[in-house]
Order: structure tokens, then C-alpha cells, then sequence
């Protein structure tokens, strides 16, 4: 058994924990503390308020070792976050933080850890056939959030091994008139539309006004919350609308990144597509999903599972720290 504090930073949330880590590698988390990242300068910052706050519970020491996971890619001398201003400097970032052992991965090399050490009961079945993760085969972990995170796993043997991936950057492809206008409106914003401009959080109002632009709909300008809030519980019919869209996007971006990694299995993970639970399965999601011409066939053998776990990321970054 090993303790360790379990980090997962976001562009809009940094979140801690203390972790205990058993034999088989398996994590669990003691008390989940949340902070805003736009509300501290640095992590080193945040960090401080973590400790402080981990004070005033409890007397027992904090552990030395820590495992640290980034919405970015990882490496180099500097770590840039995508969605957020602090700044990483990996190589002093040990002695700032105080600690002994030090593990940095990106947020969803966490996820895919995690997927590797969830019971198959938290590995709920959408689409496709109901058949294991399997024990030779690669699996393609995705969700939106604050940007499109992306990762795989290989297994050899029944051993995973989890490889980070940026496939949220890649250009977004548009299957219809409709999405081709919407790349155009975006190109007009973004120079380059990658599919996290449309397949994340901020990208759902990213569609709302490039569909009200282009059909020429007066529409209620929203945030990101309540655009989302008004989608799910269907109480604005061009919002509702919009994450019909959204669906569709979703659908195509996991089909093509299932053939980019020849995916066996395919797994949703994070607290938006836990939201839209209920949604899926009656979108558009896994007509485009399949819709892979000569390959269609293939694509409907491949299973969709929804990984349920309300901390994922700390749970992740935990299981990380040991994973590799």
C-alpha cells in the first residue's frame, strides 16, 4: 500500500486528493477538494491552498510522492496548459511542490489508466456488441471537456500499456453541407478548425452560433453552462438542436479516431458524455460512428462503452503513478 496526492488539472478545475494505492495497483480517494484554476496564478499557488486546507482537517503529514495530471501534452522544459494560463517548469517542480517522488502525465493518459483498473461494471455498454476489453487489441479513449481528450491503451497479453495522444487537435472532418458551412464560419474565427473547436465543452456554443449565423435564427446568447444546461433538459428547442449536431460530430470523431488507432474497443469517458447518457443512444451518434464506408461493417463490431466514475481523473492519475 502507498499513499500519494492524486492531481488532475483541467482548463477550468484543478482537483486533488489523497490517494491510497493497493498491491494490485487499484487507487482509492480519500476526500475530493476542487479548486477554480482561474483563481490562482500558478499551480504552485493552488497547491498551497490544497496543503492549507489538508491542515485544517486533519494533523497526519501529507504524503512526498505525487502523481500530476495535465489537460496538455507532457514534456519538454516548459508545459504550457491548453485551456488555462498557468505555466509548467518540470524540472524544478518536485522541490517547489516539497516532495520525494513526482509522476506528470496528461489528463487523459490518466483516463486510460483508469479505464485499465475499472471493474467491467463501470465500463457501461452503448453500442455494439457486449464482449471484455480485449486481451491483445487497442482501445480508443475520448470525451469532451474543456477540449477533446484523447489517449489509447494496447494491451499485450492482458498487460496494458497506455500511449497519450493530442488526437483532439487533428482537423475536424464535416460529412454534410451543413457542417461544411460551419468549418467555414469556424475557419473565420480559428484559421484552423480541429475537432475540439466543435466536439468539447466550449465547442457546443462554437456550433449554437455558427447554426443560428448561418440559418439566420435569432437566438439567446448563453455561456457554456447554461447553453449546456438548456441542450440536456431540452428547454431551448435551437439549443436542443444544436447538441443533436453535437452528437453527430461526437459520432464521427470517435469513428475515425477507432480506424486511426484500429481500435478493438471504444470508450466515452468524462462528466459531459456522463451527462448526455441518456441522450446517446437516441442521437445520431452511432450512424455516424459507422459511417465509414467500405468499413462500416467493421465499425459495427466495435463496442462503445461509457466509463462511469465520478472522479476519473484522480482516480487516473493515481493509477497512473503506478501504471507504467
Amino acid at each position: 500500500m502507498k499513499s500519494i496526492i492524486s492531481v488532475d488539472v483541467g482548463g477550468t478545475n484543478a482537483r486533488f486528493a489523497i490517494a491510497t494505492i493497493g498491491h494490485d495497483g487499484v487507487p482509492s480517494l480519500g476526500t475530493v477538494r476542487k479548486y477554480k484554476v482561474a483563481d490562482y496564478p500558478s499551480l504552485q499557488a493552488c497547491w498551497a491552498a490544497f496543503v492549507q486546507d489538508e491542515a485544517a482537517a486533519s494533523d497526519a503529514p501529507l504524503p512526498r510522492a505525487a502523481a500530476i495530471a495535465f489537460a496538455t501534452a507532457i514534456g519538454g522544459d516548459v508545459i504550457k496548459l491548453t485551456n488555462s494560463n498557468w505555466v509548467i517548469r518540470p524540472d524544478g517542480l518536485k522541490a517547489d511542490l516539497d516532495l520525494d517522488e513526482l509522476r506528470l502525465v496528461n489528463d487523459f493518459e490518466a483516463v486510460a489508466h483508469a479505464i485499465s483498473k475499472l471493474p467491467t461494471e463501470h465500463l457501461e455498454r452503448l453500442f455494439g456488441p457486449d464482449v471484455p476489453l480485449p486481451h491483445n487489441g487497442s482501445v480508443t479513449i475520448l470525451g469532451p471537456g474543456t477540449g477533446l481528450g484523447v489517449a489509447m491503451i494496447a494491451f499485450v497479453d492482458g498487460t496494458p500499456h497506455v500511449v497519450a495522444t493530442e488526437g483532439g487537435h487533428v482537423d475536424f472532418a464535416p460529412l454534410d453541407v451543413l457542417e461544411g458551412r460551419i468549418v467555414d464560419y469556424l475557419r473565420d474565427k480559428f484559421l484552423r478548425v480541429s475537432t475540439e473547436r466543435i466536439v468539447s465543452g466550449p465547442g457546443l456554443n462554437n456550433l449554437y452560433k455558427a447554426m443560428a449565423t448561418i440559418g439566420h435564427d435569432r437566438v439567446e446568447l448563453m455561456n457554456d453552462a447554461d447553453l449546456w444546461h438548456a441542450a440536456l433538459e431540452n428547454t431551448d428547442p435551437f439549443a436542443r438542436a444544436t447538441l443533436e449536431r453535437f452528437c453527430l460530430c461526437y459520432g464521427s470523431v470517435a469513428g475515425d479516431l477507432a480506424l486511426a488507432h484500429g481500435a478493438d474497443t471504444v470508450v466515452l469517458a468524462g462528466g459531459l458524455t456522463q451527462r448526455m447518457k441518456a441522450m446517446l443512444p437516441l442521437s445520431g451518434f452511432h450512424s455516424r460512428f459507422t459511417a465509414k464506408g467500405r468499413f462500416q461493417g467493421l465499425m459495427e463490431r466495435i463496442p462503445v462503452r461509457l466509463a462511469v466514475h465520478e472522479e476519473i481523473g484522480l482516480f487516473g492519475a493515481a493509477a497512473a503513478f503506478r501504471g507504467e
